[in-house]
């Protein structure tokens, strides 16, 4: 089963994110209290994921234990590949999304991680950009199933 693993949230760019048990979502807005969210937002910004056997796999090579929420993404998962849901929808406890880009690592978490191999490490393993479909909440183990 796919599932929610952690979550995680700031109300400023450039600030820690801070993990939280759920997170109250609205369709085409984003996430209620995100940095990103917003009254006409573009789907590239509304909901982040990130699975975490990419994460495990980066510290794992590297010898380091960096948590899974520095890695700036919203929703990290266990037991999904993101990177062939472009174009799909899912559903994440009560939520619908649809998979609208691979996530890139950026200059930007490089330097907030200190990690200099960031780039070449996350380039097909950064995650998914989801425009959310319907409004309700994201919770810590809530299933994640493809539907089409």
């Amino acid at each position: 089963m796919s599932k929610v693993l952690k979550l995680g949230i700031t109300n400023n760019n450039n600030k820690k994110i801070v993990e939280v048990k759920s997170i109250d979502v609205l369709a085409n807005k984003g996430i209620i209290g995100d940095r990103h969210f917003n009254e006409y937002n573009d789907p590239y910004c509304q909901l982040s994921l990130i699975e975490s056997e990419n994460i495990d796999y980066y510290n794992t090579k590297y010898g380091l234990n960096i948590p899974y929420t520095e890695f700036r993404r919203n929703v990290i998962t266990k037991g999904i590949n993101l990177n062939n849901l472009i174009g799909k929808k899912l559903q994440i406890g009560n939520v619908k999304v649809e998979g609208i880009d691979l996530c890139r690592p950026c200059k930007h978490l490089t330097e907030m991680l200190n990690q200099g191999n960031i780039l070449k490490e996350f380039l097909r393993r950064g995650g998914l950009r989801c425009q959310i479909l319907t409004s309700s909440s994201i919770s810590i183990g809530d299933e994640i199933k493809i539907l089409d």
